[in-house]
């Protein structure tokens, strides 16, 4: 890499560097409505800054995943069905009693 940034993408930066930019996603939607914040993308600039975060959020998230060895898609499928055991729906055949 040219700016040679790998020797700064340890763990905690990148976990903190994902922090920040998760929080600069929230920022655009910090004091909008509800009805608002459902049409940010109808906005041209507005989409474009929600487009730039999430990507930025995105980047740092696989940084950290590949520094740690996760393979994202599997944790969030593994995650799934931790859920779906924790939280069964409705109607299939587990009783709440």
């Amino acid at each position: 890499m040219a700016r040679d940034w790998g020797r700064y993408h340890t763990p905690k930066n990148l976990a903190a560097a994902l922090s920040v930019e998760a929080g600069e996603l929230v920022e655009i939607f910090q004091w909008l409505t509800p009805e608002e914040s459902a049409r940010v993308m109808a906005d041209p600039a507005s989409g474009a800054r929600v487009e730039d975060e999430v990507a930025d959020v995105l980047a740092y998230l696989l940084q950290f995943c590949e520094v740690l060895g996760i393979d994202a898609l599997a944790a969030l499928s593994a995650k799934i069905d931790r859920n779906e055991k924790r939280f069964p729906a409705p109607g299939n055949g587990h009783s709440m009693e």
